[in-house]
């Protein structure tokens, strides 16, 4: 792979990661309640489903989904209920003071397994996620040169890119911490990220396939 072709999808997968998303305000809320050391799982989980966005564009798997009016449909109101399953929870979730307090529907002091599946979840059922991959990715491989080694460098830059952004925002949000102690706080706080989720849900109704 020609090294402009690499630096131009690092810019692209730059950009994409630090627009705010659903993974973004993931992090953002973990970060805040869990702190930028449990938040890391989260993040983990969150690559672990960009991870199988990737391999579903790669395989060609991601332009039949495209294709396909009801399986995309049906990828685009599971990824909407879920952000909305997570936003609800947070809103509802109990104003209980401290870093460790419950966030994103999860109880205090949750598994390394809860959130690393709560961020799977969330990348491997966004279907902006899919549509981005499909349309862009191809644009860096090059058809005269094997497959397999480009998607590997594309995956392992991008889960790269993405990983930094993540914890970064996990961390900034950490860094307020002291601010959200009291039950008044936390509940602005679950309040807040909840609103978001359920928005960024309620917008994936509206996300179209690709013009074919």
């Amino acid at each position: 792979m020609p090294f402009a072709t690499w630096i131009a999808f690092v810019i692209a997968g730059t950009v994409i990661a630090i627009s705010p998303g659903s993974g973004a305000v993931l992090s953002m809320s973990h970060g805040l309640a869990y702190g930028v050391r449990k938040a890391s799982a989260t993040v983990l989980g969150l690559q672990f489903g960009l991870i199988l966005v990737l391999a579903i564009a790669g395989a060609g798997v991601g332009s039949l989904l495209l294709a396909s009016p009801t399986a995309f449909f049906v990828v685009k109101v599971i990824g909407a209920l879920y952000l909305i399953y997570l936003g609800v929870s947070q809103w509802r979730s109990k104003d209980e003071a401290g870093p460790l307090a419950s966030s994103a529907g999860l109880a205090a002091h949750p598994s390394f397994g809860k959130r690393v599946l709560t961020g799977f979840l969330t990348n491997a059922t966004n279907p902006k996620g899919i549509i981005f991959m499909v349309a862009v990715l191809p644009q860096f491989i090059s058809k005269d040169a094997p497959l397999l080694p480009q998607l590997l460098i594309l995956g392992v830059t991008m889960v790269t890119i993405d990983s930094l952004v993540m914890h970064g925002y996990a961390t900034l949000a950490a860094s307020m911490q002291r601010l959200f102690r009291d039950p008044r706080a936390m509940r602005i706080q679950n309040r807040f990220f909840g609103a978001v989720l359920i928005v960024v849900g309620s917008m994936l109704f509206f996300v179209k396939r690709a013009a074919s």
